[in-house]
């Protein structure tokens, strides 16, 4: 199944968005996104409740996944104990822990209990050979959150880990650094906001066999959108978007990141087709 975005025939993967109960049907909602050129999705959960909501819509929808973790907003509520989420290990849909990270532009949570859980699932997905969604921000021109994601995913990565640094907002420079450790990097509607020259610029360091798309709906809508839910159907603007300052098709835009999707979270594409 192709699906058409304007006059352009693509097939994406939206590999990080999260699904509420109030967004309706499932099966509606991964329809619109295929009607827009977005065959493939992954429903990712920021808390153990959003987890088995992204359970059950991948279980609704055909060449669709999810991933369970606690984004860093909600560390505290989890900092004694993760293993509620062992429940989800063994779904044949789960294919990634996360989103999971440190958070330092709002904090909602304190350092010292963000770095234990981020830990604590980096030994999660060692554990049972899964990639980990990692989020990482910091304030405008601030720096601890990179460092200190530095001091925990090099060892991780020399164990094998795999990662991929969703939505990534961070310098060239620290950009360079997690690549050396073999992270994927995931654009999202940002790069289409127009003071965000600096996410742009990444496209210039990061290898195409490295690049991810996301949307991170119902957040971070791409212009000309922004300030609407966003939703999976707009992957397909964040694509023309990256073909444009690449100089590529978004044809080969979809079919690299999505290839790049299949092999981080270990997908057996020839049984999807």
């Amino acid at each position: 199944m192709k699906g058409t975005y304007g006059n352009l025939h693509m097939e994406l993967f939206d590999t990080h968005f999260h699904y509420y109960s109030d967004d309706g049907d499932p099966l509606k909602y991964a329809e619109k996104a295929r009607s827009a050129g977005i065959r493939y999705l992954l429903a990712v959960a920021a808390n153990y409740e959003e987890g088995k909501v992204a359970k059950q819509f991948s279980s609704f929808n055909d060449e669709c996944w999810f991933s369970v973790g606690v984004h860093p907003h909600e560390a505290s509520s989890f900092a004694d104990d993760i293993s509620m989420f062992d429940e989800f290990i063994g779904d044949p849909k789960l294919v990634a822990l996360g989103e999971v990270g440190l958070d330092y532009f709002y904090e909602s949570s304190g350092r010292v209990v963000q770095g234990k859980v981020f830990s604590a699932f980096c030994e999660l997905a060692l554990k049972h050979n899964l990639p980990l969604i990692v989020h990482c921000r910091d304030k405008q021109d601030g720096e601890a959150a990179y460092d200190d994601a530095y001091q925990i995913l090099p060892g991780f990565s020399k164990r094998g880990g795999r990662f991929v640094l969703h939505c990534f907002t961070g310098t060239r420079e620290w950009c360079g650094r997690f690549l050396e450790l073999g992270a994927y990097i995931s654009v999202g509607g940002i790069i289409t906001f127009p003071k965000a020259a600096n996410v742009r610029e990444l496209l210039e360091v990061i290898p195409e066999q490295r690049l991810l798309l996301e949307t991170d709906s119902p957040y971070l809508a791409p212009v000309p959108h922004r300030g609407k839910r966003n939703h999976p159907e707009y992957l397909a603007v964040v694509a023309e978007h990256v073909a444009r300052l690449k100089g590529m098709s978004v044809e080969k835009i979809a079919e690299m990141t999505t290839a790049n999707a299949f092999r981080l979270f270990k997908i057996n594409r020839g049984a999807q087709l």
